[in-house]
């Protein structure tokens, strides 16, 4: 009995270990996969109650974040690359680093703007994307942090392209910033069918339309069935042809009462006859009135 119980007793608690072990190893497989995970922008406010507005447009750039886009810049204080990423980080040792200066001369690299810290607007056939948080500056801007701005214009022949720097504004006191633009069809409004044929169909032109259409559906398929069941041949092939010769008889007396300048039936103007005119012959014609 005692060998059996420590039997039992063993078996307990390997089972209970075995339970213990997986669980951690389940939670750590959960972390691992968590911090696997790249981050992507946050937005101003609190998870859940951050802007729908620029929730959406997020969603709507979200065919860019596998994305890298590269432009150099020079100046007077030295030669730099710009490398930027939307919603994830350029380089993973520098954190939520969403857009990054790098220089060509000593390799430096410094952060322009956050991913942490992003802000979004939009407008008809552009979006506004600013990464806020930057590494602060040296000399300038009172050593404030710096600031991306990326104005992301329509271009709707293209997913992504055209990364450029258009500027870096740092002899302000305060809200320095560098803006650069990237050309994207995702910065274009949605196209309408009106929008594709490039004009807009008015209500005269569908109605045209619409009796155009009922007028060869009348005549076609009137023509097929005086033909192929009635059996008629000829003119008498056009459907109810009798009613249309008709109508035509009418519209034409109607035209010829309205518009004809000329009356129909005028008596013949009188005309005097002269005793010239007469001849012989009317004489000899008035001989039987004579008194005998």
């Amino acid at each position: 009995m005692s060998v059996g119980c420590a039997s039992l007793f063993f078996d307990f608690f390997a089972r209970m270990f075995l339970v213990h072990a997986f669980s951690h190893a389940v939670i750590l497989a959960i972390i691992i996969t968590v911090m696997a995970e790249e981050k992507t922008c946050d937005l101003l406010g609190e998870r859940e109650q951050e802007s729908s507005k620029e929730l959406a447009l997020m969603n709507r750039l979200k065919p860019l974040f596998n994305q890298s886009f590269e432009t150099e810049s020079k100046n007077d204080e030295g030669h730099y690359i710009y490398r930027l990423r939307i919603c994830r980080e350029v380089f993973s040792n520098m954190t939520n680093s969403g857009l990054v200066q790098i220089s060509k001369i000593n390799n430096k690299q410094k952060v322009i703007g956050r991913i942490n810290e992003t802000h979004l607007a939009n407008g008809t056939s552009w979006i506004m994307l600013i990464y806020q948080s930057g590494d602060p500056y040296d000399r300038h801007c009172t050593q404030e942090d710096r600031k991306a701005l990326v104005m992301i214009i329509c271009n709707r022949t293209t997913l992504a392209t055209g990364f450029t720097m258009v500027a870096e504004e740092k002899e302000k006191i305060k809200q320095c910033s560098y803006v650069f633009e990237l050309e994207s069809s995702l910065a274009c409004p949605p196209e309408e069918l009106h929008q594709n044929v490039h004009h807009h169909l008015s209500i005269g032109s569908i109605l045209l339309i619409t009796f155009s259409s009922l007028i060869a559906v009348y005549i076609i398929g009137g023509f097929l069935y005086q033909r192929l069941i009635v059996g008629a041949k000829g003119m008498e092939q056009f459907p109810h042809f009798a009613f249309w010769q008709d109508l035509g008889n009418l519209v034409a007396d109607g035209c010829d009462f309205m518009c004809r300048s000329k009356p129909q039936n005028v008596p013949a103007a009188y005309r005097g006859v002269g005793d010239d005119q007469l001849g012989e012959e009317s004489e000899e014609q008035d001989d039987h009135l004579l008194p005998m």
